[in-house]
């Protein structure tokens, strides 16, 4: 998941996108340079995956 598509699917800014991503690997113990997977972030917001993927275009 990119910032771009967690604007898509929660109508955040950019800024409040990265933000949450950057929340997320926190929560998962990731460190900066890795990605979060759709699933991951599915499971940390409680969005179905089916949702999220017909959001960002998957």
């Amino acid at each position: 998941m990119y910032p771009k598509d967690v604007q898509r699917v929660m109508g955040k800014t950019y800024t409040q996108a990265r933000l949450y991503l950057k929340k997320i690997k926190q929560h998962l113990n990731k460190e900066d340079h890795q990605l979060i997977s759709i699933q991951e972030f599915c499971n940390y917001s409680g969005l179905p995956i089916e949702e999220v993927t017909r959001s960002i275009g998957g």
